[in-house]
């Protein structure tokens, strides 16, 4: 993992980055990583991705335990909801991204598999996305049915809210993140039309070639 230092720079930089590229706005989304004593630096509430500051990111310790920078995001509960079920956790993003949570409205929706298999990428970089119903901000039963994939997912998407993607470190949780939106769109700009999505077997052979957690 990266030094402390290193870390918070790296958080900043992919946060500003997606800012910029319209991955989320405002205030929204948040980001966490693990930290080498085991602890997390979270970026904070009511915080713009465009403007973080290294030093105010919130730190915790081994334990769970706040012990310095600006008070965290409110949405904790998912984030450690991913750190407790899926032991090779090393980040979560979670973002408001627009083309996902549009694609999230849509009535004809397979919660157990939210992206249609569209790209390649889509499929090794998420695997399977659970679709979760509406939860308002910050409940922690947005962490509690998290928890209750038992984590067999490394993505879900939260209805009418945003999509939120662990992954082994910062970058691979970003752009992880990406890739649903991006999957995400295409869904959107081909829907209605007479496309041809991957067939079962192209899926198999993606889901075998790079390892993807598929069936569960």
């Amino acid at each position: 993992m990266m030094a402390d230092t290193k870390l918070r720079e790296t958080i900043c930089q992919l946060a500003k980055s997606l800012f910029d590229r319209g991955l989320t706005h405002g205030s929204t989304g948040n980001i966490s990583a693990r930290t080498d004593d085991g602890g997390l630096l979270v970026t904070p509430t009511n915080a713009s991705f465009g403007f973080l500051d290294p030093a105010r990111l919130s730190r915790f310790d081994a334990t769970g335990r706040h012990i310095s920078g600006d008070s965290p995001t409110k949405e904790m509960p998912l984030h450690t909801a991913f750190y407790d079920t899926r032991t090779k956790t090393g980040a979560v993003v979670h973002l408001h991204s627009c083309h996902a949570v549009a694609l999230s409205l849509c009535d004809d929706n397979d919660p157990d598999n939210f992206l249609p298999p569209l790209t390649p990428y889509g499929i090794m970089k998420l695997g399977k996305v659970a679709l979760l119903p509406f939860f308002l901000p910050g409940d922690a039963a947005m962490g509690e049915a998290v928890r209750g994939l038992a984590g067999k997912r490394s993505a879900v998407m939260l209805a009418s809210h945003g999509p939120v993607v662990a992954g082994r470190d910062v970058e691979a949780a970003c752009y992880a993140i990406e890739e649903l939106e991006d999957t995400a769109r295409l869904a959107l700009l081909t829907k209605g039309m007479n496309i041809t999505p991957l067939n079962p077997e192209q899926i198999s052979a993606i889901v075998t070639k790079f390892d993807v957690d598929w069936d569960s």
